[in-house]
């Protein structure tokens, strides 16, 4: 969506800004295709962990005790992020964006693989769950970096006037990587039980091999940002970019820790209305449940850059509260059709959920929280602030089922749950500054103020 020309003077487009819109597409489409494959691979084990991983990696006996444990697991990765988020934050502000982010994409393809390579508890006994964790380890600590890089990076290189459209393509390929996660387990899910169990688990883990080979080749094309290289080029590059960035934006860091706790809402939907829509209690099959994640997810992809677009005319402040009403409006919509079992509803409140109201969030954290950051931090920033706030939203899963009270309204207090977490992200949105009008070079603590 292209701003709409002046109504005073049209302008020639000058080769500096032709060079900017260049660069902004091919860090916008690598940081799509790189963020697809990426997550893709992240996801897979959330359907796993909801699906097959309670059976497979803990003692059976007790379905309940397996489901809490397999998703605790999942929620392990979001507890490494904030350290591959403090690691990788330094290194990319240290050596550049583009260098950190292919090493982002090769940890997360060698703990994907390794995933499905695992024995299962009835063939190594606890050192499968243990060798489980330290996978799931690699790929949280992968993902720490993952997106404050591929945001960052798209954020230099894009337009004035366009950076959230640009960035925003960081999560639209997010959006896409989790509908080809549930694609693939849709077949697989498919499958009779004992091939399912037997082997069928192991094929969307080994697939990511090819995916991770075509991100790679993608990524290592890409230049580094002018930003970046005008840092270094003039020794502006903190030593320690962690004390620097708590020196001089610590109210800025704790912003952004309380706005990612949107990201509560995507792993309930994603993976605790999976195990709860799969549940005896409420019975809906597989494939049913996978599909609606896919439509929800598949809407996203759209939805995600448009709002990010609106959020270049009006400002990120309006589009980010305003999506944070509807998710708590239609969490609880969502959570009611999953728990009458009623298919068509499950369907609509799912794509307006995931697929419309989440992607006025989720399309704009990457350059709201780029952009509250000065450039010679921006990197741990982004990193830092947004780990430690989806830290919670790993284990949103497990806390949900903790939460979980039997009868027609047990999934009620999951609803608070959510709905508490996506007023304290509005808050912190509301405030901090806006920034969708400020010039890159202008962007940091007080400067933006206005």
């Amino acid at each position: 969506m292209s701003a709409p020309p002046s109504p005073v003077a049209p302008r020639l487009q000058s080769p500096a800004t032709s060079r900017t819109h260049t660069g902004g597409r091919r860090a916008a489409l690598a940081a799509f295709l790189g963020s697809m494959l990426e997550y893709y691979d992240f996801f897979i084990y959330g359907s796993a962990a909801a699906l097959v991983f309670p059976e497979l990696f803990f003692p059976a006996g007790n379905a309940a005790a397996g489901t809490l444990a397999a998703l605790a697991t999942f929620g392990v990765g979001y507890a490494a992020r904030p350290l591959g988020g403090i690691v990788l934050g330094h290194f990319g502000d240290r050596i550049g964006r583009k260098k950190v982010m292919i090493f982002t994409l090769l940890l997360m393809g060698v703990s994907s693989l390794a995933v499905g390579l695992l024995p299962t508890y009835q063939e190594a006994g606890v050192a499968a769950p243990i060798l489980l964790v330290l996978a799931r380890l690699g790929q949280g600590f992968s993902a720490g970096g993952e997106a404050a890089g591929a945001s960052t990076l798209t954020l230099e290189h894009s337009p004035q006037g366009r950076r959230g459209f640009f960035t925003s393509f960081t999560m639209s390929g997010c959006s896409a990587g989790i509908v080809l996660a549930n694609l693939v387990f849709l077949p697989v899910a498919a499958l009779p039980e004992d091939q399912l169990m037997a082997w069928g688990w192991r094929i969307p883990f080994l697939a990511s091999l090819v995916m991770i080979a075509l991100a790679y080749a993608v990524r290592r094309r890409l230049d580094e940002t002018p930003v970046f290289e005008a840092q270094a080029d003039t020794g502006a590059l903190p030593p320690l970019p962690l004390a620097d960035l708590f020196r001089t934006q610590w109210a800025d860091v704790l912003r952004v820790v309380g706005a990612s706790l949107f990201a509560v809402f995507q792993t309930v939907f994603m993976v605790f209305g999976l195990a709860y829509a799969t549940s005896s209690e409420v019975g809906m099959d597989r494939p049913t449940v996978l599909w609606a994640l896919v439509l929800g997810n598949l809407v996203a992809v759209p939805a995600i850059p448009l709002a990010a677009a609106l959020s270049d005319r009006i400002g990120r402040r309006p589009v980010w509260i305003g999506s944070a009403v509807g998710c708590v409006v239609c969490c609880v919509a969502y959570l009611w059709a999953v728990s009458v079992g009623n298919v068509p509803l499950v369907f609509v409140t799912g794509i307006l959920f995931n697929g419309v109201c989440y992607s006025g969030m989720n399309g704009l954290w990457p350059v709201y929280f780029s952009e509250l950051f000065a450039a010679r931090v921006r990197y741990s920033g982004f990193a830092v602030g947004s780990q430690f706030g989806f830290l919670l939203a790993g284990f949103a899963p497990a806390i949900s089922v903790a939460l979980l009270r039997e009868g027609p309204y047990g999934w009620l207090p999951v609803a608070v749950f959510a709905a508490a977490c996506g007023v304290v992200s509005a808050v912190a949105v509301l405030l901090a500054r806006e920034t969708h009008d400020v010039p890159l070079e202008d962007l940091g603590p007080a400067k933006a103020l206005r």
